[in-house]
């Protein structure tokens, strides 16, 4: 195989679940790859900061069943390598604590393939540190080991010297030990460990769904039979058990247990809910991309001196237009005299980082409540709706002669349009963006749904919802009869209702933060 000086593998330890948990230095190396090689026990969320024309390689490595045998996995990173292509081989954990990174590293050291280790927060150290348990501490334990619970404890020569381990170091990890449990607890109490010495199981640690059995050595194989505790699991052994009582910090939070699922392409505002213990999931069914031509954009920028108002509905639309402002070298000085109206605080957020003031935002933040804006503008009449307007020629053409550019997505509500035109105005309505329905499937999102792992489904409009529907298929509305549904506003809620389906959360203004705000309080109800 020819190597290309340029190709390099990164073997990347992705952490124990809890997507805060991956370092800077890993994402940093997933930004970049232009080929991941994945195994099975990761935090999916992590996927989605993978660049979109990067080749995934599932290496699966679940619970014995492999997807790749490791001979397999080794001939792909060298192969991709050898391509010179930047490889990033995401690993559980750490991928040298019974990662078989070290093997790993080793077959691309003996091809000439330049390659990188990122160390992971491994579960070793993690699932106790969540679930409350230092494995160091002055008065408990001044040394700990980690060992694989999944040695065959039966054979003759064991790696494990079982006489000096017992007794010799004060608390000791298990990975993967559940599927042996009794012997590796019959094998510490026959040489020498007392049988009431405190023990912990700790089940996907660090996740929303973490769970913490504790019990005593001689007990504990039974209490994991009686508690149907599955792998994966990490086992605790020694007296720094007993400090959960004080330190059990990550299953008080408020919210935790809550595994709240994201349709939309961005997650701002939703940290607040990590904070308070839920785990957020991102499964976007939307991706917002250009559109298939600028010719409206451009031609509306040609003419931007004599429109009236430029109105934004979305912060995307602020983003996209801009974009292609710059892009085309057009003056955003053109922009003087004409009126800037947002739909709503985040829009107009948007807008400020271009220097540029709103001059009219609605109460109300959808097309209804921004022909009541206007309304209110003209007529000089506070407190008032387009409903209420008098039926005489003057006053029903309050938006004669006046020009609007509304920048938009390519599908979207016409009732303001319509309205401008009923009362006298010309709006013109360039596409500025698309919302498309990603090219993927939702198989394990699927398995969440059905076994009620997620507790919250946000949908931010009609269209996340309904590209919901079609990723997940037939059976999608049964799917989300196992969660909570949020919905943003009135708009996504008929959509939802229109499917035979209940919104358990709508806020009362129809903004991102204010649904996150409702999902708390009824988290917290």
């Amino acid at each position: 195989m020819k190597n290309n000086s340029h190709g390099i593998v990164y073997l990347v330890g992705a952490g124990p679940g809890d997507i805060g948990l991956l370092t800077v230095r890993g994402l940093r190396c997933l930004q970049k790859a232009e080929v991941v090689i994945y195994d099975f026990h990761l935090n999916a969320q992590i996927l989605n900061y993978i660049r979109h024309d990067a080749e995934f390689i599932y290496a699966g490595k679940r619970g014995g069943h492999h997807t790749m045998t490791q001979e397999e996995i080794n001939t792909a990173i060298v192969e991709k390598g050898g391509e010179g292509k930047i490889v990033c081989r995401l690993k559980g954990g750490d991928p040298f604590i019974f990662g078989r990174g070290g093997e790993e590293a080793q077959v691309l050291s003996r091809a000439g393939i330049p390659f990188e280790v990122v160390p992971g927060v491994s579960s070793s150290v993690a699932a106790p540190a969540y679930a409350g348990i230092p494995l160091t501490h002055r008065l408990y334990s001044s040394s700990f080991a980690v060992i694989p619970g999944y040695e065959d404890t039966t054979k003759e020569e064991s790696s494990i010297d079982w006489a000096k381990l017992s007794t010799g170091v004060g608390t000791l990890v298990f990975l993967m030990a559940v599927k042996n449990i009794d012997t590796l607890t019959a094998k510490l109490i026959e040489h020498g460990r007392r049988p009431d010495t405190p023990v912990a199981v700790i089940r996907w640690g660090t996740r929303s769904d973490q769970q913490t059995l504790v019990s005593t050595l001689k007990d504990i194989a039974v209490a994991v039979r009686e508690n149907e505790i599955k792998p994966p699991a990490v086992m605790v052994v020694g007296d720094v058990v007993n400090l959960r009582q004080e330190l059990n910090w990550y299953e008080k939070k408020p919210m935790f247990g809550q595994r709240i699922l994201v349709t939309r392409e961005h997650m701002e505002g939703f940290d607040i809910l990590e904070d308070l213990g839920a785990e957020v999931v991102q499964f976007s069914t939307v991706e917002i991309v250009p559109p298939e031509t600028w010719d409206e954009i451009d031609a509306a920028l040609n003419r931007i001196q004599t429109y009236d108002w430029l109105i934004f509905t979305s912060a995307n639309g602020v983003k996209y237009f801009f974009d292609r402002m710059i892009e085309t070298e057009c003056d955003i000085r053109e922009l003087k005299g004409v009126r800037i109206c947002a739909i709503g605080p985040k829009t107009a957020l948007a807008l400020r980082k271009f220097g540029l003031r709103v001059d009219l935002m609605p109460e109300e933040f959808r097309a209804e409540g921004l022909i009541d804006a206007f309304f209110r503008l003209r007529t000089k009449i506070p407190n008032t709706s387009a409903s209420q307007l008098p039926e005489t020629d003057q006053q029903g053409k309050i938006f004669k002669g006046m020009r609007f550019l509304l920048p938009r997505a390519d599908k979207a509500r016409e009732i303001f349009p319509e309205k401008v035109r009923e009362l006298g105005g010309v709006i013109d309505l360039p596409v500025a963006y698309r919302a498309i329905k990603p090219a993927y499937h939702g198989k394990r999102l699927r398995r969440f749904l059905e076994e009620g792992r997620i507790t919250v489904v946000t949908f931010t409009s009609a269209a996340t919802f309904n590209n919901f529907r079609e990723i997940m298929g037939d059976d999608a509305d049964e799917l989300l009869h196992h969660a909570a549904i949020a919905v943003i506003g009135p708009v996504t809620a008929r959509a939802v209702e229109k499917a035979g389906l209940t919104v358990a959360i709508m806020p009362k203004e129809a903004t991102i933060d204010a649904m996150i705000s409702s999902i708390r309080d009824w988290a917290l109800r």
